[in-house]
């Protein structure tokens, strides 16, 4: 049967928090019986945003990614549940049953994804439920997905056959797959968080003025084996991305004809601007 799905585009996240606001507006003061108590004023954040920040000054690249429960296929909360108090529906989204729940606070730490909150008034373990309760009345999207501006999250409800070719295409990944929890929130662009770029910028004096060079050839190699290739913009910019943080040593080499190479050695532990490489007239590249 069909079953709900998140996917998340990082990329086009504006750290706006409409879909936090929305899931305190649904849940904070509104008893769901079946399906959820009451959400605290404080404290939780069933729909959380976290932000990174890429790079050095002037090349920097901030993004926000919005995390919530996973509603996991081999979820470590229902495991570690007593009485049945979490369960799966046949639609692919989990419930923490806030009568059975009570009490449990080991399933907090159950969660790997630290998605589940401890409300300590009501001793109960909560988090988001996908506003199963809005999809059952006739809803065709949860609130955090209708309030999103940029279309940022999308639900959608499919086959797993459908799901998995729509991962495969589109090349989305989950957070921590290591836990091999099988999770439903998929990620697109997930690389402006779990991964590097090498950025730098190209100059040069021509006439009486430094000037931005456009067009230059770039290359990176690592243990002189040319990785990746790329032309500098109107800029003068150029950038290398999706590597992986502490991976050593490379180098950047810079060609433009009319000018002789320029190669700098970086030193990757994070994303890295590596300043403004400035190119000589002399033997053509």
């Amino acid at each position: 049967m069909k079953k709900w799905a998140m996917v998340v585009d990082v990329a086009k996240c504006e750290n706006c928090n409409n879909c936090f606001l929305s899931c305190k507006d649904e849940h904070v003061g509104n008893e769901f019986p079946g399906y959820a108590a009451a959400q605290p004023i404080h404290g939780h954040r069933w729909i959380d945003i976290y932000r990174t920040e890429r790079g050095q000054v002037p090349m920097v690249e901030p993004a926000a990614m919005p995390a919530m429960c996973n509603q996991c296929d081999n979820a470590p909360c229902i495991k570690a549940a007593k009485d049945s108090a979490v369960y799966k529906r046949p639609d692919g989204i989990v419930i923490i049953d806030p009568d059975k729940a009570q009490g449990q606070r080991e399933l907090v730490e159950s969660c790997p994804y630290g998605s589940i909150w401890w409300n300590e008034e009501k001793q109960l373990p909560q988090k988001w439920i996908f506003d199963a309760h809005l999809l059952d009345k006739g809803w065709k999207e949860p609130r955090c997905v209708q309030v999103c501006p940029t279309g940022a999250l999308q639900s959608i409800k499919v086959e797993d056959s459908q799901l998995s070719n729509l991962v495969e295409e589109e090349q989305l990944e989950v957070l921590s797959p290591e836990h091999g929890t099988g999770p439903r929130v998929f990620y697109k662009n997930l690389h402006l968080f779990t991964k590097c770029f090498v950025g730098g910028s190209v100059a040069a004096e021509i006439g009486d003025y430094e000037e931005c060079v456009e067009g230059a050839s770039v290359a990176l190699l690592k243990d002189q084996r040319v990785l990746s290739s790329d032309k500098t913009d109107h800029f003068g910019n150029f950038k290398f991305d999706m590597l992986e943080p502490d991976s050593g040593k490379y180098q950047v080499k810079v060609e433009r004809t009319g000018f002789s190479a320029q190669q700098v050695e970086v030193e990757l532990v994070e994303s890295v601007y590596v300043g403004t490489i400035r190119l000589e007239a002399g033997v053509e590249a």
